[in-house]
């Protein structure tokens, strides 16, 4: 009986062990520099907003070309 719960729980640490990790959340932070660094776009404000259970960072941009445009980026990406 020992052996067949020893087998059972190093089966049940290998399986757990090959899943992916989840995704920590996004800081504003993180997700300004992200902005920045896919767009090129000089940021002009940030705030957080939430919905229901989720964040989302709404990060206002001045773009090369000269438009003010807002990017939404969900914070637990």
């Amino acid at each position: 009986m020992k052996r067949l719960l020893t087998s059972l729980l190093l089966a049940c640490a290998a399986a757990t062990a090959s899943l992916p990790a989840a995704a920590a959340p996004l800081s504003l932070k993180d997700a300004i520099a992200k902005v920045e660094r896919e767009t090129g776009a000089k940021v002009l404000s940030a705030e957080s907003k939430r919905s229901g259970r989720q964040t989302v960072y709404r990060i206002k941009v001045l773009t090369r070309e000269g438009q003010v445009r807002v990017i939404e980026v969900p914070a637990g990406t």
